[in-house]
Parts: structure tokens; C-alpha cells; sequence
């Protein structure tokens, strides 16, 4: 009987590297996937488009007929209500994407030994319990600033500050050196989960 994959889940502010994190542990072996591109997914679907523009109106809809995620950011971030609503939507959806995500990587015929989820807001909504361990990464906040095109500050007042997520984590990891350095965080930890 094979072990399934240790569930590790990626977090950390915006603009701190978790991008740039997953696709090192995909170069160091684990099988990877983001929460955004679930989210990207769901809101493909007919189900989904349905119930946000019954909420947030036709402005969401871009000229492809697909909801845009630009004009969907620009309600949510200006109302705190409003991204509740879309949280509340999409958090489960995005939990049952992940859960057969990985239970397929588990029946394998040669799973991998471990696979990572970027989850931007994994303490904020609850989720750590789905995971084995959590990764922090961190970075100085001009650096996110300059990595960053959102306004970093306006979406950050209602995430945990940094501090916290890297006290609840297994590891944490300031990023604000080069790829190389991140890299070999990621290599360490790897090497860790996998003795």
C-alpha cells in the first residue's frame, strides 16, 4: 500500500513569492496546484457565473461572456460585504477541487510523495487542517510592494499579519534575496518531508 502524497499548502502576502515558491517545489519533484487556478476554473463554470452576476450584475461580464476578474476584484476590494459573499462561494467549491486533486494523486500507481497548494488565504478561511504542513513565505513590504500591482496595503487589512501565519506554520521562509535562495529553502524542506 503506497502512502498518499504529504499535503503541504503554500501562504504568505501578496507579492511575497508563493508563485514564485510552488513552481520551485514542482522543480524540486512535488506534484503542484494553485488555488487560483482552481478559482480560474470555477469561474468557467455555468453554475458559478450564474450566481455572481445574480449578485454583482452584468458588469462582470466581459465581452467573451466569461466573467472578468478584474471587474469582479474592483467590487469585492471596495466592499468588505461583498467579498465575503464571493469567499463564502468559492472557499468550498476551491476545498473540493483540491480534495480530488489529491485523493487522484493518492491512487497513482506511483503518487508522488508529496504535493503543494498555493492557498493565499489558508488561515483567514480555516483551511489548515486539510494540510499536513504549511509554508510561509514572506517578504519585506517594499519588496512586495515592487513585485506587486495591486494595492498591496487595501487587500492586506483584512488578511492575519505575517507574524501570526509564521508562528501557526511548519516553515517560513522571508523572501527578499534572489531565486537561488528560495530555491534552496524549497530543496530543504523537500528534503525534509521526504526522509
Amino acid at each position: 500500500m503506497t502512502r498518499p502524497p504529504v499535503a503541504v499548502a503554500i501562504t504568505g502576502g501578496i507579492g511575497a513569492g508563493k508563485s514564485e515558491a510552488l513552481r520551485s517545489f514542482a522543480r524540486h519533484g512535488a506534484a503542484t496546484v494553485s488555488s487560483d487556478e482552481i478559482v480560474h476554473e470555477l469561474l468557467r463554470r455555468d453554475d458559478v457565473r450564474r450566481v455572481v452576476v445574480e449578485r454583482f450584475g452584468n458588469g462582470v461580464v466581459g465581452p467573451d461572456g466569461q466573467l472578468d476578474r478584474g471587474a469582479i476584484g474592483t467590487v469585492v476590494f471596495n466592499d468588505r460585504e461583498q467579498l465575503r459573499w464571493l469567499e463564502e462561494l468559492l472557499h468550498p467549491l476551491v476545498s473540493v477541487e483540491y480534495l480530488q486533486w489529491r485523493d487522484q494523486l493518492a491512487h497513482l500507481p506511483q503518487p508522488p510523495q508529496v504535493c503543494v497548494t498555493e492557498v493565499p488565504l489558508l488561515y483567514e478561511s480555516g483551511g489548515e487542517e486539510r494540510f499536513d504542513r504549511v509554508v510561509v513565505i514572506t517578504a519585506p513590504e517594499a519588496v512586495r510592494r515592487s513585485r506587486s500591482d495591486v494595492a498591496v496595503e487595501e487587500r492586506e487589512q483584512w488578511l492575519l499579519p505575517d507574524e501570526e501565519k509564521v508562528s501557526r506554520a511548519d516553515y517560513a521562509f522571508v523572501n527578499s534575496g534572489s531565486l537561488e535562495e528560495l530555491d534552496g529553502f524549497v530543496g530543504s524542506v523537500m528534503e525534509d518531508l521526504t526522509r
